[in-house]
């Protein structure tokens, strides 16, 4: 009997901590943003962090990721290297973008999910919120979001020929 107690007690405390790691292969960060009017999309790789999720537990969810800053690509090797320097990313002395949350809470529609926290790019903090979805996949979850950010926020590219906004698409496997 104590045995079983015990069973259980560990069962259920590892259900209500359902902790997870992003997966980057099989994950997907990818941006958009306008230069000179026309459309320019790139992507990251190098994504890691914690994911605590469990949809009937949402108090207890929070999200730390972040992405390899030096991965960016946009198939333009000039250009990649460009964002990578002082102007833009900077990835020298920040080699990470960093999305942290405070809150993850269930919006009025089914099967959405909102997310409440902070943005860290360039060492630039931003409060962010948008709504994403969590489908179970494998003993895990396939998150999907996207939110805009103004990359003047975050010190990147100053005054040049692109957008101020920058759109980020998340679609993220974690086990």
């Amino acid at each position: 009997m104590k045995k079983a107690v015990l069973f259980l007690f560990a069962a259920f405390g590892k259900l209500a901590h359902a902790q997870y790691k992003p997966i980057d292969n099989g994950s997907v960060v990818q941006f958009k943003i306008k230069n000179f009017g026309f459309n320019v999309a790139g992507s990251f790789r190098g994504l890691a962090g914690n994911i605590r999720f469990d949809p009937d537990r949402l108090s207890e969810a929070s999200f730390d990721v972040s992405i390899d800053v030096n991965t960016v690509n946009t198939d333009n090797d000039l250009r990649d290297d460009h964002l990578r320097k002082y102007a833009y990313l900077d990835v020298k002395d920040y080699p990470r973008i960093r999305l942290l949350s405070d809150r993850v809470s269930a919006s009025t529609q089914k099967g959405i999910f909102l997310f409440a926290g902070r943005l860290t790019i360039k060492n630039k903090t931003m409060n962010i919120s948008f709504p994403f979805t969590a489908e179970p996949s494998g003993g895990g979850y396939h998150f999907n979001g996207v939110f805009s950010i103004n990359r003047k926020d975050f010190d990147v590219g100053g005054a040049s020929t692109i957008s101020d906004k920058l759109e980020v698409s998340l679609s993220v496997l974690a086990k």
